[in-house]
């Protein structure tokens, strides 16, 4: 499958939906992931980009969180569960992922926030990933500002 801006951003979807289902239900990621499978059509998702963002999340959750809330002004488990996924998988994106622009990053976590966060959540989502951008791809966004 040619990889489209379309199944990136399906993957991201279902990853958001998926690390939102982990956080609140605490199920097993192999559980979660085959219960995505079997009640999504993964057909024109980037069902490898979904993969990474979900297992990669939960596997380096320390590191991931240690990057954003330094930003936040309040505790992480104090944020909506959509924003704290949101945070989560793009946080990782911006660390993992530097074949990825981080405005992309930044753009599909906002997108996504809109659609599944709280009132004005894409605002603060877009406000911490700025941040998180300006210190983990510093030499990038130094050169898009130039």
């Amino acid at each position: 499958m040619t990889v489209t801006a379309s199944a990136r951003r399906k993957a991201r979807h279902y990853a958001m939906q998926a690390l939102y289902q982990w956080q609140m239900a605490g199920a097993s990621l192999n559980a979660i992931e085959a219960e995505f499978h079997a009640d999504n059509d993964m057909s024109k998702t980037d069902v490898a980009y979904f993969r990474e963002l979900f297992h990669g999340v939960a596997k380096n959750l320390d590191e991931i969180e240690g990057a954003y809330s330094q930003y936040l002004d309040r505790d992480v488990e104090e944020l909506d569960p959509v924003s704290r996924a949101l945070l989560r998988m793009s946080t990782y994106e911006l660390k993992n992922r530097i074949d990825v622009p981080y405005k992309v990053v930044i753009n599909e976590a906002v997108a996504l926030a809109k659609k599944f966060g709280p009132t004005d959540a894409f605002k603060f989502i877009n406000g911490i990933l700025d941040k998180v951008a300006a210190k983990e791809r510093s030499v990038e966004v130094k050169a898009d500002k130039g």
